[in-house]
């Protein structure tokens, strides 16, 4: 029996998530690997509920986009008592990106690739210093 390929559930507060996924789907052009929840105008319990409906009896990673928040700890609760469940927070474009195209892993290495993708793609530049100053 082969295993299913890992499932990916955004949540994000307002419409961050749906606007990830479906940027994600418009750019690599894989539909159905990620799953958009939202946080507006859901209860804590009502938001723990529907991220544990995407999930299902799946192996998955859910993304959240702050560490911290209401969806953070809707995703740690569901994935709390799931060893084939990860969650890694900051979700952003590059993550979501490299995700659906390695389903095929592990929940555990898929989750620790998705999050180095992320902390790769992190970078800044500081203003340049005006000559002679």
């Amino acid at each position: 029996m082969t295993t299913p390929p890992v499932v990916g559930v955004v949540v994000g507060h307002g419409q961050l998530a749906a606007a990830l996924v479906g940027a994600v789907e418009r750019i690599s052009g894989v539909r159905g690997a990620l799953l958009a929840v939202s946080n507006e105008s859901r209860s804590p319990q009502d938001l723990r509920r529907v991220v544990a409906e995407a999930v299902e009896d799946r192996p998955a990673v859910i993304f959240v986009d702050m560490a911290s928040g209401s969806c953070a700890f809707a995703g740690h609760q569901v994935g709390r008592s799931r060893p084939d469940v990860a969650v890694v927070t900051g979700a952003s474009l590059p993550m979501l990106l490299d995700f659906v195209f390695h389903r095929d892993m592990g929940v555990g290495a898929l989750a620790e690739r998705v999050a180095g993708k992320g902390r790769a793609a992190l970078d800044w530049h500081a203003p340049s210093e005006p000559e002679g100053a």
